[in-house]
């Protein structure tokens, strides 16, 4: 390396009126430091994803405990990364189980409280949530305190068979009792939160450039000033950002003379539509925003909704199911019905695995970012029909930098707190939080 004094960890490269945020690089650390050092210096990255509407009762649970376990029908897509997860049985979430229907259980999963029942827009969720409470600690070290995405807008009607809000079903971030924090459902809006300047400037606002090629002069330059493994860093993750630009301009509309982002944005106050008719093709870009600012270190801390409580999502495009999600989840023990209820939980744990393969492609030192990072996917309800958060579906995978031990299945006795598991997220995040919600203390056999 060239350099004498290593590069900011906030370094990006810059074009006219843009920016793109870096991956780590070994020059980022002094000069004596040595390439094993990355995987330490590397953070701790958490995300959770939420899927609605539970699981098949019968066919979620491993057989088999600790290390010598087997992956059941629906989690059989994680196969290749049982070494990589920790798979709790018998979690709960207590202060759920009251109302009626999901909203209770969806605002509530992951403050682990119970939410003030409306009909109005006087929302309660009377705490803090897991990942808020993570960016509260950590949120000054990136530009981005915490990335909130989803497949579904909020709706802002009324359930009146619960007489709940729907605005609850649309929320499982909140940064205090009352501020339900907004997600992004637009893939192109969160590319544009992520790389572009947060205000425009006049020359970008009118360049039909891609982002790429607006920054390749000063990686140009940049690359010249690095080693041979940073070279390559840069390369593979240049490479990747043209893949994603190139698929998003795939989603939106083929004239790209109708895409001006900054001047929409400040002016019209909108952007063209840019979500693509696969709900498939739709979870795969966003998900891909989490790998791209996981890896950028634009922030380290993220969720995604699958989709809203109560979601609908019309799963006729795989092969041997007929109709939406939510209906199908109130099988009424209709073994027709059960079969497509378990295909697709299985197709959410086939994507929540399509994640886990884009951050273990990325190498950081020694370690790769799943090494680095920690990915909760869970549902709010265990039986759909039932409405039960007894033995929550729910699985973390990911090292957190070596804070995990991961490779098991962990059965713990009935109705433990699923805040047990927060709690020891939270100091591997190194938060160290000796409580939350109804927590005992950590989860025995999850922290390393």
């Amino acid at each position: 390396m060239r350099n004498r004094f290593p590069l900011s960890r906030r370094t990006f490269l810059r074009g006219t009126g843009v920016s793109l945020a870096l991956p780590w690089l070994e020059g980022m650390l002094p000069r004596a430091s040595a390439s094993a050092a990355v995987a330490d210096a590397a953070p701790v990255r958490m995300a959770v994803l939420f899927m609605p509407n539970g699981v098949p009762p019968k066919k979620w649970s491993p057989s088999g405990v600790g290390r010598e376990f087997e992956l059941s029908s629906i989690l059989e897509p994680l196969k290749d990364f049982k070494n990589d997860i920790v798979i709790p049985t018998n979690l709960w979430h207590q202060a759920s189980n009251t109302g009626d229907g999901h909203y209770v259980k969806t605002a509530g999963l992951l403050t682990g409280t119970t939410i003030n029942k409306t009909v109005g827009l006087d929302l309660n969720c009377n705490g803090v949530s897991l990942d808020q409470v993570a960016a509260q600690a950590i949120g000054r070290q990136t530009p981005l305190p915490s990335l909130e995405l989803g497949t579904d807008p909020v709706d802002l009607g009324v359930d009146a068979q619960v007489g709940y809000t729907r605005v609850y079903g649309g929320h499982i971030s909140w940064s205090g009792p009352t501020r339900p924090v907004a997600k992004e459902i637009h893939p192109r809006l969160v590319y544009e939160r992520l790389f572009r300047a947060a205000q425009p400037h006049d020359a970008a606002a009118t360049s039909d450039k891609p982002l790429l090629d607006l920054v390749l002069g000063d990686a140009k330059r940049l690359r010249a000033q690095l080693g041979g493994h940073d070279r390559q860093k840069i390369d593979e993750y240049l490479e990747s950002v043209r893949a994603l630009e190139q698929r998003l301009d795939r989603t939106t509309s083929s004239d790209r003379q109708a895409w001006k982002p900054r001047a929409a944005v400040e002016h019209a106050g909108t952007l063209p539509a840019a979500i693509p008719e696969s709900h498939q093709e739709h979870v795969q870009l966003m998900l891909d925003m989490i790998v791209l600012a996981f890896r950028a270190d634009v922030t380290r801390v993220s969720t995604f909704m699958f989709g809203n409580s109560v979601s609908g999502t019309d799963f006729s495009f795989l092969d041997g199911v007929k109709g939406g999600h939510h209906p199908l989840s109130h099988h009424q023990n209709e073994e027709s019905n059960l079969k497509q209820y378990e295909l697709i939980a299985r197709w959410h744990i086939a994507q929540y695995a399509y994640l886990l393969t884009k951050l273990r492609e990325v190498r950081e030192g020694e370690r790769s970012l799943l090494e680095n990072t920690m990915v909760m996917f869970g549902s709010d309800l265990h039986d759909g029909n039932r409405h039960s958060p007894h033995n929550l579906p729910i699985v973390l995978a990911g090292q957190a930098g070596g804070r995990l031990q991961t490779g098991q299945h962990l059965e713990f006795s009935a109705d433990t707190p699923l805040a047990n598991l927060y709690v020891s997220m939270l100091t591997a995040m190194g938060v160290p939080t000796k409580r939350f919600a109804d927590s005992t203390g950590p989860l025995p056999g999850v922290l390393a």
